[in-house]
């Protein structure tokens, strides 16, 4: 039931909470848990805590790799378990400035002359936080370097990439991102890049930058290749917490970001989100949050509203964040959960005229995490009406919009920061890397592996190999064309039909096959182009 806005005042008094070191402050007042929940929740929270303390210590959180997780360390080398990790960290993090600084000077150079642009290369969390965060820090007037990705293995994306680069090619540093170097999407990426540079030639080599793990397929093509640096990533790490790594560290200190701020800020919110009273931690009302909305089942899906063109890709990012490590299908214990926290979102007041309508009025599946940034602009403010900013009306639609959904019974969080700087950038990845790990805590899951995703790329396999037979097989069949059924039969592939039809499909749309239409689309034949 709602409450009376002089109740709800009191309410508001009562669950919201400044933290002035992080410049962030977080209300859970339009949440309708009661005032006894976080007392029912203490067992729980207080055993998470315990379970983050053992994992900072560096216990092997992840056994199904058999592997420390350690991205806390990465903003406090200090907490690193043994000398040598404290070490590679701080290495790291000097070379980094070091190369930025050669690059900006001019002292490192491409194939074309002084680098005036980047483009990263990465899949998932090596293109995702680096993604996020030149959005949100960037400005076309100040960036050291124009940044571009190849964050796909869509060949007319990278098409366009490389249009916008233009002429520019052979000043364009490349920096591709792969922990073991064999993720496909990402080799893919680097083998249009280097054919490009190549038409144009240019020596992709003298332009190439490589972050990955030693040892990798990756550092092997680097390192015979001469390509100008390699970067590390540690097993310890994962792609989806590795944005304060060389991952996002490296990208950002290119563009010319103050990357010492973001791992401050981060730093502050790792300290202000290990305090184990409740009261004090917002990470920890955050997760409390998520498995009040959802029953710790995961029951509502969480909608991330900033109100701020800057953080317009932060649900994206906080998408594989939260989903990746949390939708699992066992818990701790082996036990069937099927876990998860479906994110979405886009940016307000965009969604004024987008999904807010059916937010409001329409199926209640969901809660809202608003995030509203204080400071609208650099610089003197414009009055579009008598007394009245742009800057003001965002803040009135956000406001606006938050009283619409509590009066028809959705609930919300807000967090609100003072501004979008690196600082502040750096706490907010911080405050959901640890809400994520508290919450998984709190519903016994492993956060920190992906099987599912694992299982997709083994999928992927062997639709690769099945094109790459399907191919042979009509090349050296004495039947000149065949249809999807027959290629199947002829590969012993019975139970793959309909894989063989959707390959072929897509080889004849480029030209790889030649399709004869049959009465129906299962009718068609195929045949090498040759024959």
């Amino acid at each position: 039931m709602n409450l009376t806005k002089q109740a709800l005042w009191k309410r508001f008094q009562k669950y919201y909470t400044e933290f002035p070191s992080l410049g962030l402050a977080i209300d859970i007042s339009r949440m309708n848990f009661p005032d006894d929940f976080f007392a029912s929740m203490e067992p729980r929270i207080q055993k998470a805590f315990v379970a983050m303390k053992e994992l900072e210590r560096g216990a092997i959180a992840n056994p199904d790799e058999n592997r420390m997780v350690g991205h806390y360390w990465l903003r406090n080398s200090a907490l690193a378990p043994t000398e040598e990790i404290r070490l590679e960290i701080e290495r790291s993090l000097s070379a980094i400035k070091s190369f930025a600084k050669e690059v900006h000077d001019g002292t490192v150079k491409g194939s074309g002359g002084i680098f005036r642009n980047l483009l990263i290369i990465g899949i998932g969390g090596s293109a995702l936080g680096p993604q996020f965060v030149a959005n949100a820090l960037g400005h076309p007037n100040t960036d050291r370097l124009r940044v571009f990705f190849f964050d796909n293995t869509d060949p007319d994306g990278m098409d366009r990439v490389l249009a916008s680069i233009g002429t520019d090619l052979g000043q364009t540093l490349v920096v591709v991102i792969s922990k073991s170097g064999g993720t496909k999407e990402t080799r893919n990426g680097m083998l249009e890049a280097q054919a490009a540079f190549t038409k144009a030639g240019l020596n992709f080599a003298a332009n190439a930058v490589a972050v990955t793990g030693v040892g990798s397929e990756l550092d092997k093509v680097a390192t015979s290749n001469g390509w100008v640096r390699r970067f590390p990533m540690w097993d310890w790490v994962g792609g989806r917490t590795s944005e304060l790594s060389a991952v996002g560290l490296l990208p950002a200190a290119l563009q010319g970001f103050d990357i010492d701020q973001m791992l401050a800020g981060a730093r502050a919110s790792d300290e202000v989100s290990r305090l184990t009273e409740v009261e004090s931690n917002p990470a920890a009302q955050m997760a409390l949050m998520w498995f009040f909305a959802g029953n710790g089942k995961g029951e509502k899906d969480l909608v991330i509203l900033p109100y701020k063109d800057r953080l317009e890709l932060f649900s994206k990012y906080l998408q594989q964040l939260l989903m990746e490590s949390l939708g699992k299908a066992l818990d701790l214990d082996g036990k069937s959960v099927s876990a998860g926290i479906a994110v979405y979102g886009n940016k307000g007041s965009t969604d004024q005229h987008a999904y807010v309508q059916q937010l409001r009025d329409g199926i209640n599946n969901f809660f809202v995490t608003f995030v509203e940034v204080q400071r609208d602009r650099d610089g003197a403010l414009l009055e579009v009406e008598p007394g009245i900013t742009s800057g003001d009306f965002l803040n009135g639609f956000l406001l606006g919009t938050r009283q619409a959904l509590y009066e028809n019974g959705r609930q919300s969080i807000t967090l609100t920061i003072t501004k979008c700087t690196a600082y502040e950038i750096g706490v907010l990845i911080a405050l959901f890397e640890r809400s994520v790990g508290l919450y998984a805590s709190l519903i016994n899951i492993n956060a920190y592996h992906q099987p599912g995703v694992e299982a997709g790329k083994k999928a992927a396999g062997a639709v690769i190999s099945i094109k790459t037979q399907t191919v042979e097989f009509l090349r050296r069949s004495e039947i000149k064309a065949l249809t999807a059924e027959e290629i199947a039969q002829g590969l012993n592939f019975a139970d793959e039909v309909e894989t063989v039809f959707k390959v072929c499909e897509h080889l004849a749309a480029n030209s790889e096959l030649v399709r004869i239409p049959g009465a129906t689309a299962f009718e068609s034949r195929y045949l090498f182009p040759s024959t």
